[in-house]
């Protein structure tokens, strides 16, 4: 991650104001000021109120139902509901006459249950979807929320402002240091957050089913064309990016700096894996996941990661592993030996580099453009001797004048040899 400049040590000239310093403090200081907005939350009779006013906008009513009450609404078997409810995520309460269930709940539950009275879902994969589901949603939900909870903060900080309440509204320090002082009165609170929740939550759940559908209609387009060729058990190629040094990064940096070099990580893989069509299956915090129909667009990836984050002077190295075969994609995630072995060839790389298994250089078709070297065997968990090569742009030593150019005295054919 690049260095931050140090103060002017004493005896040193001052130095010109850096103009990205204020900005930075400004916006560290409106952090700490919304945190403190945020303890002020904390009172139970807020808690509370704000719970309920939560659920009642969400959930479309209270929680009005016990586990048995809902099963019997529901004509499913109270086991099945439990198991059911686990799946997607929630807990059980420990108490079995506590009222958890609303209405929508039950509504939930008879959808299920219609899927599989039709035919159109097995009874014995309704608790797989129901997991994939919850874990996605659940992913959604954290995002959301965060979102949501930042803007009912500033609209709090907003409504407690007033003329003449802080001597000079300019300086965040003097106005971060009021913010809190005081609880938010339980009134406030939920308004705030009632008119923000039926504002934005229409709007966001409109975005998410748009995106939805679009992902159905790419995800359709892909498994009707190998149902046409025939083909219902071609490999993929699966690969991982991972950030070089992130453990020791996150003992060096502040949560907002962190939250930061994720955002630009994700935001940047998520356009390189888009742009090259293939498809991230998940992101792991430093780690992103991904899969590509074939093994040329796994390694332009491969290559197209490195140059992005390379550019990115904020973020540190990355390592990429690669690897082609027979891969089971079951409920949006990948499995099998070819994503064990590319998870085990990316903790092999060295920074800055892409590993590809044997199988996967095999594969790769000369107008890439690319081209491999063989390594020695990697040694990693589960594989003694992993025969592996590293990826390499083939154009890497071009000249401007478009001639060869000599790499150390060695030409690109006797350094790729």
């Amino acid at each position: 991650m690049a260095g931050r400049q140090d103060p002017s040590r004493p005896g040193d000239e001052p130095s010109p104001p850096d103009e990205s310093a204020p900005i930075r403090s400004r916006s560290r200081e409106a952090t700490r000021a919304r945190a403190r907005a945020a303890e002020s939350l904390a009172p139970p009779s807020v808690v509370d109120a704000t719970r309920a006013a939560i659920e009642t906008s969400l959930l479309g009513g209270e929680r009005r139902y016990d586990r048995y009450e809902v099963a019997e609404l529901a004509d499913v078997p109270v086991e099945r509901c439990t198991e059911l409810w686990t799946a997607m995520g929630f807990a059980i309460p420990s108490d079995p006459d506590s009222a958890n269930y609303t209405d929508s709940d039950v509504a939930a539950l008879r959808v299920l249950k219609r899927l599989t009275d039709s035919g159109v879902l097995a009874p014995d994969v309704i608790a797989p979807i129901s997991r994939a589901t919850g874990q996605a949603m659940s992913r959604l939900a954290e995002w959301q929320v965060s979102l949501v909870t930042e803007f009912v903060l500033n609209a709090l900080m907003e409504n407690r402002r007033s003329p003449g309440k802080w001597s000079d509204d300019s300086d965040p320090g003097a106005a971060s240091a009021d913010v809190g002082a005081e609880p938010f009165d339980e009134e406030t609170v939920t308004s705030i957050v009632v008119e923000t929740a039926d504002a934005l939550l229409p709007m966001i759940g409109e975005l998410q089913n748009h995106v939805w559908r679009r992902h159905l209609a790419a995800t359709a387009e892909r498994i009707l064309l190998r149902t046409r060729e025939g083909d219902d058990s071609r490999p993929f190629a699966v690969g991982f990016a991972d950030m070089v040094g992130y453990t020791h990064l996150t003992r060096r940096i502040d949560i907002t700096d962190l939250a930061t070099l994720l955002d630009e990580f994700e935001s940047i893989c998520a356009r390189v894996i888009a742009e090259h069509h293939g498809r991230i299956i998940k992101n792991v915090g430093d780690e992103v996941m991904f899969t590509a129909d074939d093994a040329d667009t796994a390694a332009l990836i491969g290559i197209a990661l490195q140059d992005a984050i390379g550019e990115a002077e904020s973020l540190p190295k990355i390592r990429v592993g690669m690897a082609y075969g027979d891969v089971l994609v079951r409920y949006g995630d990948a499995y099998g030996a070819v994503v064990n072995i590319a998870a085990r060839l990316t903790g092999a790389a060295r920074p800055g580099t892409v590993l590809v298994d044997e199988t996967l250089a095999q594969q790769l078709t000369p107008p890439t453009g690319l081209s491999t070297r063989m390594i020695r065997p990697v040694k990693v968990h589960g594989y003694s001797r992993l025969r592996a090569r590293q990826l390499r742009r083939k154009t890497r030593w071009i000249r401007a004048d478009g001639e060869r150019a000599p790499r150390n005295g060695r030409t690109e054919d006797e350094d790729a040899g």
